[in-house]
C-alpha cells in the first residue's frame, strides 16, 4: 500500500499501475518471524546463501502477473517491472531470465540476485537491450550503497550498459524521496509514451 500511495504523486493516466502484496512467510534474518516476503532473506552480506527455490518462484508468480496483463491485451514491451529492496532485486531477476520482451525495470535500493547464475558477459535473451534505471541511497544501512554500485557494474556487462542508468542520492538510506521518484517518473513516462 505504500508504495501505491508514493506511486499516486507520479502517475500518468495511460499508464496501469499494478502493486503487488508480497506473500506472508517466515524470514531467517527476521528470527524467522513471519512477514511480508518475495523469499527468504538468510544474510545481507555479499557471500550470504540465497534462497535459490524461493527465487526462482517469486520470478513466476511475477511471469505469472505479467502473462496475465497480456492476455488482458498489453503488450509485455509495454511492461515495466520495478520494486523496492526485495521487490527490486525480483524485478532485475525476473526480467533478466523472462522469455517475454519487457519495456523496463526500476530497480530500487536492490541487488541483483543468484548473481553467479548469470552467464560472464552478455545475455542472449530477448531482454539484452532492456532499459534499467537502478536508484540507491549512499546512506542505506540495510543494502549497502556498494551492493548497489556492483549490481549495475554487473548489469552493465550482460545487457547493453546504454541502458543501464544509475543514481545515487546523498543522504538517503533504506527508503526514498521525492528526486527519485521524479527520476522513476521521468523513465516511465520516457519508456511508455502514450500510444
Amino acid at each position: 500500500h505504500g508504495w501505491s500511495e508514493a506511486l499516486a504523486g507520479i502517475k500518468s493516466p495511460h499508464v496501469k499501475y499494478i502493486c503487488p502484496h508480497a506473500p506472508v512467510m517466515p524470514v531467517s534474518l527476521n528470527m524467522n518471524m513471519a512477514m511480508p516476503s518475495w523469499f527468504d532473506i538468510i544474510g545481507l552480506s555479499p557471500d550470504s546463501q540465497e534462497d535459490e527455490a524461493g527465487i526462482k518462484q517469486a520470478a513466476e508468480n511475477v511471469k505469472a502477473l505479467i502473462d496475465q496483463e497480456v492476455k488482458n491485451g498489453i503488450p509485455s514491451n509495454r511492461i515495466i517491472l520495478g520494486g523496492f529492496s526485495q521487490g527490486g532485486a525480483l524485478s532485475l531477476y525476473t526480467a533478466l531470465t523472462t522469455h517475454q520482451k519487457l519495456a523496463g525495470v526500476v530497480a530500487l535500493s536492490c541487488w541483483l540476485p543468484l548473481r553467479a547464475s548469470f552467464p560472464q558477459g552478455p545475455i542472449s535473451g530477448v531482454n539484452k537491450d532492456i532499459a534499467v534505471l537502478q536508484c540507491h541511497g549512499d546512506c542505506d544501512p540495510l543494502v549497502p550503497l556498494m551492493f548497489g554500485s556492483l549490481t549495475v557494474e554487473k548489469l552493465k556487462s550482460m545487457i547493453n550498459p546504454a541502458n543501464v542508468t544509475f543514481r545515487t542520492y546523498s543522504g538517503m538510506m533504506h527508503s526514498s524521496c521525492i528526486e527519485e521518484m521524479m527520476d522513476v517518473k521521468q523513465f516511465i513516462d520516457k519508456h511508455l509514451p502514450p500510444v
